[in-house]
């Protein structure tokens, strides 16, 4: 599941992070989700709870924080600027999918609603990314 790599990936990346700021355990991950990527959040944090598991000398208690990105785009040919909640109820599931697994799609099937160009570009909610990581140094008190 494409949730899974994903997870993967946001755990890795922390644990890179907190090797390279010495942190000898992660206590708190914010993570952003792009609303454009429809992440499938209780599948998310169930593999990031598995995930972790792997490593409980670095997550131990650790407190995991989704946070949705609202989808912002804006028209480069008249400059428009709207949200996914405008355009999204002329979606089928097949549409949803496919700019779920692959959001560059979205460039295939939205369209301004202003004056119909597909030319547009995202400015926010694309992506997952930690957006706060904290962690515990070694001669920090518990």
């Amino acid at each position: 599941m494409h949730e899974w790599a994903l997870a993967e990936a946001v755990i890795q990346t922390a644990l890179d992070v907190a090797s390279r700021e010495g942190f000898r355990a992660i206590t708190r991950i914010e993570i952003s989700l792009g609303e454009l990527q429809n992440i499938e959040q209780e599948i998310f944090r169930f593999a990031l709870s598995e995930i972790i598991k792997m490593y409980p000398e670095r997550f131990k208690d650790t407190k995991i924080d989704l946070i949705i990105e609202k989808t912002l785009f804006r028209c480069r040919a008249c400059g428009n600027e709207w949200n996914l909640k405008e355009i999204k109820g002329d979606w089928n599931e097949d549409v949803a999918e496919a700019i779920h697994f692959i959001p560059e799609l979205s460039h295939s099937f939205i369209r301004c609603p202003r004056c119909n160009s597909p030319d547009f570009e995202v400015l926010k909610g694309r992506g997952v990314s930690i957006t706060s990581l904290v962690g515990e140094k070694d001669g920090d008190r518990s």
